[in-house]
């Protein structure tokens, strides 16, 4: 789906155009957001702010989107735009402004904030498949690539069983916060279904790239460390080294001089 097949994973309020820019000489794939939609996922945003936490609340958050994705336009990355929404429709014009920019759309089912999961955002769509899928429908219909960003270790939650529903519903990516569940990797590829497994959470180095990858991802991705470039340029090496065939763990030179 993307080569090199490392990604910076959306910070809230942090990973916008600039952001991408900075880690595109690192990466294949940038997953900017998250951003809130409608006005309810936007009411549940700003109670997060007021309690310190950094969000993107523009004005409008679809001609916000447009100008991002525009900056990034003609960039050799795959480009992405994590959302949060209560409906179908707020997620349908989104991928339709995504796909006029050749750009993805990743659906948020991950965030565990209590004020997004009152209203029905980021993890509880995990306990909802119905409507996951439903958005996924409304996502797939503008034809841009679709994923889903989920957590693991969510109660009552089986993963590899909503991974078969989502891409049964035609998403094309699955990016899995793996908390301190690595191994949650494994059971979703052996599921079988057709979905690029992004793995995510405590991606920093060779080894825990390489336990991610043994699992049966097909890429990692970087969060917080991802303004860090001696980080970035780690797990690059580290994922270049994988897939061309070099899987000893010894590190090359510059693994160790990088700074």
């Amino acid at each position: 789906m993307f080569s090199p097949r490392v990604a910076t994973a959306s910070l809230s309020g942090e990973s916008d155009a600039a952001w991408a820019q900075a880690a595109a000489p690192h990466v294949g794939a940038v997953f900017l957001g998250g951003i809130a939609l409608d006005d309810t996922s936007r009411a549940a945003a700003s109670e997060l702010v007021a309690r310190g936490r950094s969000e993107f609340l523009p004005d409008d958050p679809f001609a916000f989107l447009d100008d991002q994705l525009a900056a990034l336009d003609g960039k050799d990355l795959f480009v992405a735009v994590n959302v949060r929404a209560t409906a179908s429709e707020p997620i349908r014009r989104a991928a339709t402004l995504c796909a006029d920019h050749g750009a993805g759309i990743e659906l948020n089912a991950h965030c565990r904030q209590e004020e997004l999961r009152a209203v029905g955002c980021g993890e509880t769509l995990l306990r909802d498949a119905d409507r996951l899928t439903a958005y996924v429908d409304a996502a797939v219909d503008s034809g841009t690539p679709v994923g889903v960003k989920v957590r693991a270790e969510v109660e009552g939650v089986d993963l590899p069983s909503l991974a078969t529903r989502v891409a049964d519903a035609g998403a094309d990516w699955l990016h899995i916060d793996a908390m301190d569940t690595e191994s949650v990797v494994a059971d979703v590829a052996d599921a079988g279904t057709d979905l690029f497994l992004v793995a995510n959470n405590g991606v920093r180095d060779r080894e825990t790239t390489r336990e991610y990858l043994e699992y049966g991802a097909d890429a990692v991705s970087v969060g917080r460390p991802s303004d860090n470039p001696s980080v970035l340029h780690r797990v690059r090496t580290a994922v270049d080294d994988w897939f061309a065939g070099n899987r000893t763990g010894t590190p090359r030179s510059d693994d160790e001089v990088f700074v």
